[in-house]
């Protein structure tokens, strides 16, 4: 990958922490506020709540489409450590393209439903729920794109743990 390339997605990576970062902020300010104005105050307020709620799903969502490397998520690969170099490729090509494949096919359903909800709105905030939700589109776009390239470097030949055709490192 050319060196312009490799700093431009190390930028665009660091910019995606920074989203999340400030996602994880706001549901701690908000959790903290919850937690002073109920046991200080005696007065809850309603709308932490709702905001803790969605700036959860927005993190849970956005970081595992860009903050996350392929290795941080939760894998079952017993079998595939086991085998050889080339059925790992197998295995590897089979659940990328599975993976990205499922996601994709679901896509037009996923996104009709989300659309669905712009007649919906959050309970305290009346915050539009196709907004809320609209995280999961942006996730379900980022994971068909890092799969599919994933099969594409593997049918290339690319090396089985060479994170790099995924994300920068």
């Amino acid at each position: 990958m050319p060196a312009a390339v490799r700093a431009a997605l190390r930028w665009l990576r660091a910019r995606a922490e920074n989203v999340a970062v400030g996602l994880l902020a706001v549901m701690f300010l908000s959790f903290m506020l919850q937690i002073v104005s109920r046991y200080v105050f005696n007065s809850p307020i309603g709308w932490t709540l709702e905001v803790c709620l969605t700036m959860w799903l927005w993190l849970v969502f956005w970081t595992s489409a860009f903050c996350l490397e392929d290795r941080d998520h939760v894998r079952f690969d017993m079998l595939y450590l086991m085998a050889n170099r080339r059925l790992r490729r197998v295995f590897a090509l089979v659940t990328a393209v599975a993976i990205a494949g499922g996601i994709l096919a679901a896509l037009p359903a996923t996104l009709d439903y989300i659309t669905f909800y712009k007649i919906k709105k959050s309970a305290t905030l009346r915050i539009r729920l196709d907004i809320v939700f609209s995280v999961y589109a942006i996730f379900a776009v980022a994971v068909i794109v890092q799969y599919g390239l994933r099969a594409w470097n593997l049918l290339r030949g690319r090396d089985l743990d060479d994170e790099a055709d995924l994300r920068p490192t």
